[in-house]
């Protein structure tokens, strides 16, 4: 039993080692620039980056790799995401793509809504989406005071 166990644990440790080669080459941008007007903070436990509309395909993007706690700082230019232990995150807003509510992330299901899923560009044609709890209160807020900061896509003229 030991043997299977040692095993089990071995394979775990080589899975998450290649998933952290794999996602290598995607980073999360770093630092806030100068100038920025903090509007709203909200304190949040952050759960998990996902690739898009994949929310239980984990990504190890440095520094979101672990779930944390943290504080979430919405500014004139984007979001600043301070977790503990890690540098502090900057999605300014042309990275932004979406912000909405979810229900179900990896290792993580809530009642419904209980989720801010911010969709980013973590690199030129990478969507990725990452999932937030707020420690208290409900997200309607803060999910409008973001939703402000998502550019508006350009009209193609195309009907649906």
């Amino acid at each position: 039993m030991i043997a299977v166990a040692v095993l089990i644990l071995l394979a775990m440790l080589f899975a998450w080692r290649r998933r952290l080669r794999r996602d290598s080459g995607l980073t999360a941008p770093l630092g806030v620039p100068e100038h920025a007007e903090v509007v709203h903070r909200e304190e949040v436990l952050y759960v998990s980056t996902t690739r898009h509309d994949q929310p239980l395909e984990r990504l190890a993007i440095s520094p979101l790799t672990y779930r944390a706690r943290g504080e979430l700082a919405v500014t004139d230019r984007g979001v600043a995401l301070c977790l503990d232990g890690a540098p502090t995150v900057f999605l300014a807003s042309s990275r932004l793509v979406q912000v909405d509510r979810a229900t179900v992330t990896i290792d993580r299901v809530v009642e419904p809504g209980g989720l801010v899923r911010i969709a980013w560009n973590a690199a030129d044609d990478t969507v990725v989406d990452s999932y937030l709890r707020l420690a208290s209160g409900d997200p309607k807020n803060l999910i409008s005071e973001l939703q402000r900061l998502v550019p508006v896509a350009p009209d193609t003229g195309a009907t649906r």
